[in-house]
């Protein structure tokens, strides 16, 4: 492995596209968690396959969300509902009826990265500040067994869920995600339509989202669930079908994924009691483990923001926790339930 010529590749990445964060004293810093210099050689290939989306690269995935997944859709049913018109008049003013007839949510509470995007999400596409809200204030409080959308909103007839990232799918379908809000929705006399937008998405993930349906029905949960840039399983780091490793490179892809393996499960090991807030029983932990050690549900991304780093990409290059000795190369701000 030529370890000059990767160092030149990650310099000139961090140069044109990482905002300078990784330095080459903070790479060595991060190898030094590795404890074999094979393992370093390793860790140094994987940094430099790693993707990494700065500020003005976020703005310009959320001016595509908008442009290719919202407004583009919508002067489509448009079009439709007035015999295939292509009258610039006509369509202007309808979509500017039926965008205010819209509302934008973001995915999670308002201290995550989905409701923080938000705010460029409207800056750049000049959305009016009102055709934002929280869950809460979607629905007509104290209306018994009957759910009403509340009077300010009653003639809403699309919400647009926003996200960065939809990795395994479980934050749009969990029960702590977004699922008690579009469940809600779903008892609506006349339902809006429901629609799941993100910037990055795994194959596997968006699958999940739209095979989701309403707990004990076959109703599905979103009317639609998109990406701007879909990551199929080539983007699985390890997947025999990796774009990362060359035809050539199998030995290496299977090496090196044998050593984020062990490194991925001892970190997880470290914290994994502590996020479900108890002691597990072994198999559950095992599996857990398992499921979180090359990234949370298997993901295995090679993937950064500007604004986090989200936990279905490898742990070795995310971890930062305070009662563990690891340094990271893409910093993660985990979230603090307690």
């Amino acid at each position: 492995m030529d370890i000059e010529k990767l160092y030149k590749k990650i310099q000139t990445l961090n140069d044109i596209l990482w905002d300078n964060r990784a330095l080459r004293p903070f790479i060595g810093d991060w190898l030094k968690n590795f404890r074999e210099e094979e393992e370093r050689e390793e860790a140094l290939f994987l940094l430099s396959k790693c993707m990494y989306f700065g500020h003005s690269s976020i703005r310009a995935l959320l001016r595509e969300l908008y442009r290719d997944k919202y407004r583009s859709t919508v002067i489509q049913e448009i079009r439709e509902d007035y015999d295939g018109t292509m009258d610039g008049e006509i369509i202007e003013e309808e979509y500017k009826k039926r965008l205010f007839r819209t509302r934008f949510l973001g995915v999670g509470n308002p201290s995550e990265s989905g409701v923080h995007l938000l705010y460029y999400f409207r800056q750049e596409n000049k959305i009016p500040r009102k055709l934002f809200i929280n869950t809460d204030e979607l629905f007509a409080a104290d209306c018994g067994e009957e759910v009403k959308l509340s009077t300010k909103h009653k003639d809403v007839d699309r919400i647009v869920f926003i996200d960065d990232l939809c990795g395994s799918g479980s934050q749009a379908t969990g029960d702590s995600g977004v699922r008690p809000c579009v469940e809600k929705l779903r008892k609506l006399k006349n339902a809006p339509k429901i629609s799941y937008l993100m910037m990055f998405g795994t194959s596997d993930g968006i699958e999940v989202v739209r095979n989701a349906t309403v707990k004990g029905s076959d109703v599905k949960l979103f009317d639609e669930a998109e990406a701007v840039m879909e990551m199929n399983e080539s983007y699985k780091c390890f997947d025999e079908r990796s774009r990362y490793f060359k035809e050539e490179e199998q030995e290496l892809r299977e090496k090196t994924r044998d050593m984020a393996y062990k490194y991925g499960k001892e970190l997880i090991n470290n914290i994994i009691d502590r996020d479900y807030h108890k002691k597990l029983e072994d198999e559950r932990r095992a599996k857990l483990i398992e499921h979180r050690a090359l990234g949370f549900g298997n993901c295995q991304l090679l993937l950064s923001m500007q604004h986090n780093t989200p936990n279905n990409t490898l742990p070795i290059i995310w971890f930062d926790e305070d009662d563990t000795v690891w340094t990271p190369i893409f910093k993660r701000y985990n979230k603090v339930y307690k």
